[in-house]
């Protein structure tokens, strides 16, 4: 089972997650981080940003990219992840690294590649769609499935609109690491806020493992700590156990 901390806002969740990578990072200054995109993990990267961290050795790999945008442009993940992520953290820009460069038949295997040379993930950052996705990984992906060209769904185009001036600018291919690769890495920690993500998180972390819910892939793994504030834990059917294993956690145990 997952380890399911529910807090009381996302800064507090921030803070937990920014504590996880300080940990690592002081055990092992040239970490590997897997980073992800979108509003959800924000709060752990300003959270790491303000502990003033030398994250100089550490390299970052993204988990995905959409297909067709320049990669100078606004709203493509190699501009999110330099604007979000490498300046504020003052990482090293030749160790962060996003999928989709080169002859896009070639792209899967060779970030697959880049990510077996660097070591694999220490730590992977990660948030649930609406619909279950992580990663780019929608509905009916293989829970094998490792990183490769997909089709995003119009549930996802919709919620990603947001970020572009309109549906239709929203891309519909994309370049993301699978379920297989993301479940190499070593420890898993996957945010969640807002009741509009709880029923896709309690599929996630009480459901079956199905790929019908891409993100219930983390029940397979070893180490998953998983970081929810109260409205996305509302659909959890054992957050009272959640609550008080997390009060008893004993103080040795690493997050």
């Amino acid at each position: 089972m997952a380890e399911v901390i529910i807090v009381a806002d996302e800064e507090q969740a921030g803070a937990l997650g920014a504590e996880a990578v300080a940990a690592l990072v002081a055990w092992k200054p040239d970490a590997v981080l897997g980073v992800a995109t979108g509003s959800t993990p924000l709060p752990v990267y300003r959270a790491l940003a303000a502990r003033s961290l030398d994250l100089s050795r550490v390299s970052a790999f993204a988990l995905d990219e959409y297909v067709g945008l320049p990669l100078d442009a606004p709203q493509s993940y190699h501009s999110v992840i330099a604007r979000e992520v490498t300046e504020p953290l003052g990482l090293d820009p030749a160790r962060v690294h996003v999928p989709g460069e080169g002859p896009l038949e070639e792209a899967g295997e060779a970030y697959e590649r880049d990510l077996r040379d660097a070591g694999g993930v220490d730590l992977q950052i990660l948030g649930i769609g609406t619909d279950g996705h992580i990663g780019f990984n929608e509905p009916g992906s293989s829970l094998a499935s490792l990183t490769r060209i997909k089709t995003l769904t119009e549930q996802t185009r919709r919620d990603n609109a947001r970020f572009f001036r309109s549906l239709e600018e929203v891309p519909i291919h994309c370049i993301t690491q699978g379920l297989g690769t993301i479940l190499r890495a070593r420890h898993l920690l996957l945010l969640a806020f807002g009741e509009g993500k709880a029923d896709a998180l309690a599929a996630a972390v009480e459901g079956p493992v199905s790929a019908r819910v891409p993100g219930s892939v983390i029940q397979l793994h070893p180490r998953v700590t998983v970081l929810v504030d109260d409205r996305a834990a509302s659909r959890l059917e054992y957050a009272d156990y959640y609550r008080y294993a997390y009060a008893n956690k004993p103080s040795w145990q690493p997050l």
